[in-house]
């Protein structure tokens, strides 16, 4: 599931996107999580933000202190790090949908009572989960980053996750977000249309859906600045893929 990582005193300044990636580069790298060794940090990261700080998970179910699940095997993941500490700051999955079971291959499926949209092209879908970012961890590397940035994470999550779309042919996006986060998003251009009603699920979250494509024609007129952040430069998703 997706938890709005930032307090509502954290929201972004929407000025700061003109700057954002050369700043964000001096600061952050996105690296995807393809190797044991990069997947077992996001498992230690994921214990650190669902078991420790939020106590969304109980952790004497993960006695290793690695936060994992059943869908997992089939996810692609991606870690943001602190350049100068080399911490792993926060972190996202795509959940790919299994095929041989499509009416219940995807968390939403389980948590919402209704089926999801007949015209959903389910096989080029995945559910955004697993949208975690460590206060901890960001405390840690604060140091002399300038403070806009360090909300900033978000954004760079929301890069991976475009990244991740593009090289797994992802055109459709599914979610179960906090409201909150969902209204930060759309202060950027980055919108996502609700599913039916907030659902109870470690407090009241929105289902809710984005096509790829028409989320990054709108932010390209909106937020050309952030298009350019999270597309890098338009090399990763063209105008003309977008719409």
């Amino acid at each position: 599931m997706l938890y709005a990582p930032a307090t509502e005193q954290e929201q972004f300044n929407p000025s700061i996107a003109s700057r954002l990636s050369n700043a964000y580069h001096q600061w952050f790298e996105i690296m995807q999580a393809d190797t044991p060794i990069l997947r077992e940090e996001v498992y230690r990261l994921r214990y650190q933000v669902y078991c420790c700080e939020n106590q969304f998970e109980n952790p004497d179910e993960h006695l290793q202190r690695l936060e994992m699940d059943v869908f997992d095997n089939r996810s692609i993941h991606s870690l943001i790090v602190e350049r100068s500490s080399g911490a792993a700051i926060g972190t996202v999955r795509l959940i790919l949908p299994e095929m041989a079971n499509p009416k219940a291959s995807l968390p939403i499926q389980q948590i919402c009572s209704h089926p999801l949209p007949a015209s959903l092209p389910l096989s080029n879908s995945a559910e955004i989960s697993r949208f975690a970012i460590s206060k901890t961890m960001k405390r840690m590397a604060d140091g002399d980053m300038p403070k806009e940035l360090k909300c900033s994470i978000v954004l760079g999550l929301m890069r991976a996750i475009v990244q991740m779309s593009l090289e797994h042919g992802i055109t459709d996006w599914l979610a179960v977000m906090e409201p909150s986060l969902l209204r930060l998003l759309s202060r950027f251009g980055i919108c996502f249309a609700p599913l039916g009603p907030l659902v109870s699920y470690h407090g009241m979250r929105q289902p809710c859906h984005a096509n790829v494509g028409r989320m990054l024609e709108r932010t390209h007129q909106e937020h050309f600045d952030l298009w350019e952040f999270v597309t890098e430069s338009g090399d990763s998703w063209s105008v003309e893929e977008a719409c």
